[in-house]
């Protein structure tokens, strides 16, 4: 498998997994694979673009645990799917077509701001919460111009980075609509998905994609979110979501010296 070592190929594959259960349970999964294939010798952009394409069929089993709160929300995902598919068409042109040097220069960044997102997301959540109580009649608004720029600035995001966009997909959904928390999580999942496989394809065919990686990694981050959906009774996932978001600063403050 090219350069990768042994210790490589078992690093990249324990990531995997453990990457499907903790996005299962809480998000932030990236910040473990992303810098699991920068240590097993992948430049930074390759790392980026075989990760989105590694981890996006995990998203499938969020949508379908969705089902029920998807419905009469179709009108929603056909007005926003253009600027999903738009945004996130122009953040992955943006990766491959700039120079890998300002990739390095962002990539501390990116995952420092991914890891206090995924720190903050509890907060976040009960903010929502408190803009869009469980109960009660909910008024639902209709698309304004604040929810398609908000979401078409997350899938730039999505397309050229990806961690934690989940998060920022939310929390723009929670603060320019008003709907039940887990219809917007539905219509988020949906979102999320959407954005995530416009870039595969564009890195598919034009990305430098580490294919054998892909098939390594991708069976084991699908079976890790189908034990993650099992277990999560069981876990913790502030604990969870803490582990990881510190893990992700430790790994920003690295980035920063080790890529310059």
């Amino acid at each position: 498998m090219d350069h990768v070592s042994a210790g490589g190929i078992v690093l990249l594959a324990v990531t995997a997994l453990l990457a499907g259960v903790i996005n299962a349970v809480a998000g932030g999964g990236t910040l473990l694979t992303f810098p699991a294939l920068l240590a097993a010798g992948l430049s930074p952009v390759t790392a980026n673009v075989t990760n989105t394409v590694a981890l996006v069929p995990g998203y499938i089993g969020g949508i379908a645990g969705y089902r029920r709160e998807l419905d009469g929300q179709q009108a929603r995902i056909r007005t926003l799917l253009p600027f999903a598919f738009a945004g996130s068409l122009l953040g992955a042109a943006l990766l491959l077509t700039t120079s890998e040097r300002i990739f390095k220069f962002l990539v501390p960044i990116l995952v420092l701001v991914a890891a206090l997102l995924l720190l903050l997301q509890p907060r976040i959540q009960r903010r929502l919460t408190s803009l869009h109580p469980e109960t009660g009649d909910i008024v639902v608004t209709d698309h304004d111009i604040a929810t398609r720029i908000g979401v078409f600035l997350a899938a730039i995001y999505g397309g050229y980075f990806g961690g934690v966009l989940g998060v920022i997909l939310l929390a723009v959904l929670g603060i320019t609509l008003s709907d039940h928390l887990q219809k917007l999580n539905a219509l988020k999942s949906v979102l999320q998905f959407s954005i995530n496989i416009v870039a595969v394809v564009i890195f598919a065919l034009w990305g430098p994609v580490q294919w054998w990686t892909v098939l390594l990694m991708a069976p084991l981050s699908l079976l890790g979110g189908w034990i993650g959906a099992r277990v999560a009774q069981g876990l913790k996932p502030s604990l969870l979501r803490s582990i990881i978001g510190m893990y992700g600063i430790v790994c920003a403050v690295v980035l920063a010296f080790t890529l310059h």
